[in-house]
């Protein structure tokens, strides 16, 4: 499984923005995938899950404001950013919750997008 994020950039304050990991590999493996989030002098902290019966977590801090979904099985997942604001400013990372046979588990992870919340 491999993950590629895109999607951030630099956006004022209450606007809109939308991630996308796209996923490729053996997707059937896939049981969850996570949206992390690393702002600047603090540690990567996961924000937003989804699981394959599409049951949806946010944490505190962005639950309302951001959605996350995903596309044609696992083959994309996005992640709806609104009403953003200077806090949210740091990398997100686009992470996969999977099974490996016969009874085990890992995480695969894609490379990180900068998403810039500033006027």
């Amino acid at each position: 499984v491999q993950l590629q994020a895109s999607g951030g950039g630099l956006v004022q304050p209450g606007g809109s923005l939308r991630l996308s990991c796209a996923v490729s590999g053996d997707t059937d493996v896939i049981y969850a995938m996570n949206w992390y989030r690393q702002t600047p002098g603090k540690q990567r902290d996961i924000i937003a899950t989804i699981t394959d019966n599409d049951s949806t977590h946010y944490e505190d801090i962005i639950k309302g404001r951001f959605i996350i979904s995903r596309r044609n099985g696992w083959n994309t997942v996005d992640l709806q950013m609104n009403n953003l604001n200077a806090e949210d400013t740091g990398v997100y990372t686009c992470n996969a919750n999977i099974r490996v046979p016969p009874d085990h588990y890992a995480s695969r992870w894609g490379q990180g997008t900068q998403v810039t919340v500033s006027s």
